[in-house]
């Protein structure tokens, strides 16, 4: 009989966040005297469904060794790349060396560390019995314009059947391993994980998260971060 599959975590952390303008990556700003990438870890670490947590960082990090979470027992390391894909990749080959190929891999960005426990659970119990996988997205609410080059705009687009792409994004292992290695053989960059799934030909269920799991993209993201934060400790 197949073990039943567990579920595992990849953080993707070794990117720069050059726009955030910042001297230090952004993963690793400050948000309520913790940096965002310790309130990311700390959701996961905390989670009774979560095995185990692969982190990617950059070659060479200064900053991850003086984080309290980089010694948790639950927390891996491994080296990422170039980009979000690579990191990803390199996260899933090393996690298989102890992982099932069926088990399923929870990719999540470093940079949303306003994700709660409850979307979590709420993401493995809608996905875990799909044949695919899928990912937390929220549906669009606002009127989307397409641009042209100098911003004007070329056509309003029709937001019904559109969703935001967020994170955690959940597949199986050793899937989401092939996935990648085939699109990145066919000179696909992908953005994340769904997409990899969608040019292998398959169909990811779209669950729907919360929108207080914003990604820190901007320096105005930050004040709002700390506010959701702030309101999940009084709950």
């Amino acid at each position: 009989m197949t073990e039943a599959p567990k579920c595992w975590a990849v953080i993707p952390a070794a990117g720069a966040g050059l726009r955030m303008g910042s001297a230090v990556p952004k993963q690793y700003l400050k948000l309520h005297g913790k940096c965002v990438l310790e309130h990311t870890l700390k959701v996961f670490c905390s989670h009774p469904e979560i095995a185990g947590v692969m982190v990617a960082l950059a070659d060479g990090d200064p900053y991850w060794h003086t984080l309290r979470i980089a010694t948790h027992a639950k927390i891996r390391c491994t080296t990422g790349g170039a980009e979000r894909c690579h990191s990803v990749y390199n996260a899933l080959r090393q996690l298989a060396e102890t992982a099932a190929p069926w088990d399923w891999v929870l990719v999540h960005d470093a940079a949303r560390p306003c994700l709660r426990g409850a979307d979590i659970s709420l993401l493995i119990a809608s996905v875990k019995d799909h044949p695919v996988g899928g990912i937390l997205a929220l549906p669009v609410r606002d009127t989307m314009k397409r641009a042209g080059a100098g911003d004007e705009i070329l056509e309003t687009i029709e937001r019904s059947g559109l969703w935001h792409a967020l994170t955690p994004q959940m597949f199986r292992l050793g899937d989401l391993q092939i996935a990648l290695e085939q699109a990145m053989a066919r000179g696909f960059t992908v953005t994340d994980e769904a997409q990899a799934m969608e040019l292998a030909g398959q169909m990811p269920r779209l669950v729907r998260g919360q929108p207080e799991n914003i990604k820190i993209t901007h320096n105005n993201d930050l004040p709002l971060a700390e506010l959701y934060l702030l309101q999940q400790d009084r709950k």
